[in-house]
């Protein structure tokens, strides 16, 4: 917390070629060193190879992908007299889409496909039909969150 002033949220700009806030974010959490423009060129060439298995579909594939990875519980550290509970927490609506993004490139990275737009392609596909080690990964901080609920008086 800041002892200060609270931190000031920056206002993302829409990427420039489907003027879109959630691709911009994608973009920015792919790119590493600061490097965007490659971030993009992997990000674009993921879409349109979307687009070439499923005319039409890329960007519609993508936003499925993320609402399907969003997860609605997770699990919070709370110390209560001595010993630490697993709290299960609703997620916010900024985390919540924050968590899939992430998830959703993490899990395509360690994919075996040759490039990182054929592994982004694939995981955005698979997320997509709820399928894919992203949504094992929200299925597993669901089961957690519902293993625990019995500490859920603890949450304040």
């Amino acid at each position: 917390m800041p002892r200060r002033k609270r931190a000031v949220k920056r206002e993302i700009i829409p990427d420039p070629k489907y003027h879109d806030v959630l691709v911009a974010k994608f973009i920015n959490n792919i790119m590493r060193r600061g490097k965007k423009s490659i971030a993009e060129q992997i990000f674009y060439d993921a879409i349109n190879k979307i687009d070439d298995k499923f005319p039409d579909q890329g960007l519609e594939t993508f936003k499925k992908a993320v609402e399907n990875a969003k997860p609605i519980l997770e699990v919070k550290s709370r110390r209560v007299g001595g010993s630490t509970y697993q709290v299960p927490v609703e997620v916010r609506q900024n985390r919540r889409e924050a968590l899939a993004i992430r998830w959703l490139i993490n899990y395509a990275k360690a994919r075996s496909e040759k490039t990182m737009s054929d592994k982004l392609a694939g995981e955005l596909i698979a997320a997509s039909k709820n399928e894919g080690t992203t949504i094992k990964k929200k299925d597993d901080t669901h089961r957690m969150a519902e293993a625990n609920k019995a500490f859920a008086h603890f949450r304040w």
